[in-house]
């Protein structure tokens, strides 16, 4: 009786593992568990990130996102070295231990607009997962995948995006339960557009905080595709 019940359990559970779910529900559903105010629009809020790495020194960034401002700053620290690029909407500054420099100087410490915007486009994409797959130009595989990794059972999205936004493929792991997002994982295409299976790098996603009321992960530890080879670990921090 007990083996009955225990592989009515596994059948149950692999029945609802193998359900059919269109990439737009799954999407959805993960907005849902994520922002499920719909806050993301009006994001504004200011957080600290600590990244580390095998054999370097930590580094400390405050990052300050206002979408409806369209204002955006970083500042770094990494050992005695103090970097901040501000964006707001079209003026760019930047400043170097604290004392703002002009064009010519920020050049000369490798510090450049396109940086910022740089900064800016990466930190908004990671920070506002999964609800930047709504984004123009974002383009959902026709279905959904499922997948086991390390171990765990997982709904996958396949995302591509038009030529003027990336050239990379990305694959977003939601729990098949919460429809939370545990893992993202990105490869390098060449110049036929297929997919290289030794590049890219997946990132591991573990607990959470609120951030303007969405759930956002706290740890993030980035791996290479290639080997399985620990990258670093960047952590939300409390200030």
């Amino acid at each position: 009786m007990k083996s009955f019940v225990t592989y009515s359990l596994f059948f149950i559970s692999f029945l609802s593992f193998g359900q059919n779910i269109s990439p737009e529900t799954l999407l959805d559903k993960a907005i849902a568990y994520h922002d499920p105010n719909g806050n993301w629009n009006t994001f504004n809020e200011t957080f600290n990130v600590e990244m580390t790495t095998p054999e370097s020194a930590k580094r400390t960034s405050i990052i300050s996102i206002n979408l409806p401002a369209e204002y955006f700053s970083v500042t770094a620290t990494k050992d005695t070295v103090t970097t901040t690029y501000t964006l707001n909407k079209r003026k760019c500054t930047m400043s170097y231990n604290g004392k703002v420099l002009d064009s010519s100087a920020a050049k000369q410490k490798n510090m450049t607009c396109d940086r910022a915007t740089l900064y800016k486009n990466y930190y908004s994409y990671l920070y506002g997962l999964p609800m930047k797959l709504k984004d123009a130009g974002t383009n959902l595989n026709d279905t959904v995948e499922k997948k086991t990794f390390k171990g765990k059972d997982y709904l996958v999205l396949k995302v591509t995006y038009d030529e003027a936004v990336g050239s990379d493929i990305w694959y977003f792991y939601f729990n098949p339960k919460t429809y939370a997002m545990e893992i993202y994982q990105f490869f390098k295409t060449d110049e036929n557009g297929k997919e290289k299976p030794d590049s890219g790098e997946y990132i591991l996603l573990s607990e959470e905080t609120l951030l303007n009321g969405i759930k956002i992960p706290k740890v993030r530890a980035w791996y290479y595709n290639k080997a399985d080879k620990y990258l670093g670990t960047d952590t939300l921090v409390e200030e």
